[in-house]
């Protein structure tokens, strides 16, 4: 009888304890979409002081960006961000002026706080027990909202350009290398990318994306064994407290077994910022919880099996 008494008192517990748990993943997951919400109409009030500027050029860029899906708008927000870093706000109204720092500010803490948000949402989905017992059910994966964030939201937007050469670097599995690594300004939230980096002062990008891998991998490759390059991605980020519009190749190169990797060429950022590495399987990567880069790679890497049709695809 005492025996049963203690297993019934340990089940309800353990019920309590995951009954918890699985309330507050529901909390954390209102308040992500509380905070997109929130990021949503920061953006709408944005697009409405754009619009009484009068400058068409402007009108159509914050309408692009009101008419965006989700999976577009941020590249659709940058893109109004940066006409508006060009902008001479001299010239404009003070009150205009004002009105227009005054969304901008908005639309930047929004954005914070959303992030917040989906960095606890994320961490809480990776528990084990959130993962075994399934409790996330079927509400979606949240994702970061990536929007150029000014010095101060009154300044321009200064971005930076980025070219850079990747390589899809994939086994005999067709399971692909991710690095893991995290912003310096922001080490909270950590992300997974493929091999490969910035081009440097004549370089070609086939060039970069040797250098790259043998810096990050310790694996040689010849100019032949790069295919592509097969996808293109465009996106603006913020890394250690600089905002970069970066132009992404990606390239496709496979070896015959999933190798060691040396890492001992890693720079000095690298060293600090880089956390792990692994390779992933597509299977993977569909069911991850970790933010990987580019967006659909867990969608478009079991193509690269069929071999590259010619077309350079753009891609998130």
């Amino acid at each position: 009888m005492t025996t049963a008494l203690v297993v019934v008192l340990v089940a309800l517990l353990l019920a309590a304890w995951i009954l918890r748990i699985a309330n507050r993943l529901d909390r954390l997951h209102v308040r992500t979409d509380a905070a997109w919400a929130a990021v949503d109409a920061a953006l709408a009030r944005r697009a409405v002081v754009v619009r009484a500027l009068l400058d068409p050029a402007l009108s159509a860029a914050a309408s692009q960006a009101e008419a965006a899906g989700r999976a577009d708008r941020e590249q659709a927000e940058n893109e109004l961000s940066a006409l508006l870093g060009a902008l001479d706000r001299s010239a404009l109204a003070p009150a205009l002026a004002a009105e227009l720092a005054d969304a901008e500010e908005r639309v930047m803490l929004a954005r914070r706080v959303h992030n917040d948000a989906v960095r606890d949402t994320l961490l809480q989905r990776r528990r084990r027990v959130v993962r075994w017992l399934r409790l996330a059910g079927t509400a979606p994966q949240p994702s970061y909202f990536e929007i150029a964030e000014p010095a101060t939201p009154s300044d321009a937007v200064m971005l930076k350009p980025r070219p850079s050469a990747r390589i899809v670097l994939t086994d005999n599995e067709g399971r692909v290398l991710l690095f893991q690594g995290f912003d310096p300004a922001r080490p909270q939230e950590s992300f997974w990318f493929t091999v490969g980096g910035g081009v440097e002062n004549g370089e070609e990008l086939r060039e970069t994306a040797l250098r790259e891998a043998f810096e990050e991998t310790g694996l040689e490759f010849t100019t032949d064994q790069l295919v592509g390059p097969v996808w293109r991605r465009r996106a603006v980020f913020s890394f250690d407290g600089e905002t970069f519009d970066a132009e992404e190749w990606f390239f496709h190169a496979t070896v015959d077994e999933a190798p060691a990797v040396d890492t001992s060429g890693f720079n000095d950022v690298e060293e600090t910022s880089i956390t792990a590495h692994r390779w992933w399987s597509a299977e993977e990567l569909e069911s991850a919880e970790d933010t990987v880069y580019p967006v659909q790679l867990a969608e478009l890497l079991p193509s690269l099996r069929n071999g590259w049709d010619g077309e350079t695809r753009t891609v998130r």
